[in-house]
């Protein structure tokens, strides 16, 4: 498979700025003046931003400081000790990895988000595909082009796009024919300029990039439900975490995130 390297500069610039931070004297009080850290999947770039917004509005003395990247790539960082005090998942499977390692606060845990899985075109290509067993979406690339994907070995979208086009008996037809990216929004970016004549991501990623269309959305039972759950993480001294999980769901954050394509699976009042 055609391996294209995407940089998450984003993410490592903004560790290499916590870890150059001064350091704060040690005290038995959290500092309720350092910035809220949250680790979330790239998916949620657009909605995440207009949620975090709202949320320090309401709440002007907390600073939040989000990183974006593949759901797998922030697990990892989380793993080997970066200074993260949320981390909102696009798949449950990193999260529950993080959970068996010790590395979340279990019972903060719940399941906030939900989302489709849809297959993309370039806004002005009129090709037509209709997701059903054994299309021929190879043909469909016609000669020299790469279905565009994030990485189908540990990217939560890439997983779930492999084994729909596994359950519609296609994905050994396209051997060789995959892009494969660091993460969702990486693998949007090659359909919307036009570098991939199609490309599977996130029906939110649809909605976020007016580059691209959607040309058919994935069966449902194609692949395992798409999930998001949300957690603070097991070193976090920070007192916003609980109360910013909260407003995750609360009825503020709930139309930003379905303006962005996302379903709502946790919604509680009051926030």
């Amino acid at each position: 498979m055609k391996r294209l390297s995407v940089t998450t500069a984003a993410v490592v610039c903004f560790l290499a700025a916590a870890v150059s931070a001064p350091v704060q004297a040690a005290s038995d009080t959290p500092d309720q003046s350092k910035p809220l850290v949250v680790f979330a999947a790239a998916s949620l770039k657009n909605a995440m931003d207009g949620v975090v917004s709202a949320y320090e509005k309401q709440h002007p003395d907390t600073d939040v400081k989000v990183s974006y990247a593949g759901s797998s790539t922030l697990a990892r960082q989380i793993e080997a000790g970066a200074p993260a005090d949320v981390y909102v998942s696009a798949n449950q499977q990193w999260m529950d990895k993080l959970g068996d390692d010790g590395l979340i606060d279990k019972q903060s845990r719940y399941n906030l988000l939900g989302n489709s899985l849809v297959l993309v075109a370039p806004k002005d290509s009129k090709a037509q595909v209709k997701l059903v067993k054994n299309v021929d979406l190879a043909s469909k690339l016609g000669q020299g082009g790469y279905l565009a994907m994030a990485n189908t070995d540990a990217v939560p979208a890439g997983i779930y796009g492999k084994h729909a086009l596994q359950h519609l008996g296609v994905w050994k037809s396209l051997s060789g024919r995959i892009a494969q990216a660091d993460d969702v929004r990486a693998a949007l970016a090659l359909v919307s300029r036009g570098e991939s004549p199609f490309g599977v991501v996130y029906s939110s990623d649809a909605v976020a990039d007016k580059g691209v269309r959607v040309v058919d959305t994935f069966p449902e039972d194609s692949h395992k439900p798409i999930v998001y759950p949300a957690a603070a993480t097991a070193d976090s001294d920070n007192p916003a975490d609980a109360e910013f999980l909260g407003f995750l769901k609360s009825d503020t954050a709930a139309p930003i995130f379905k303006r962005w394509g996302f379903r709502l699976v946790s919604q509680s009042g009051g926030q």
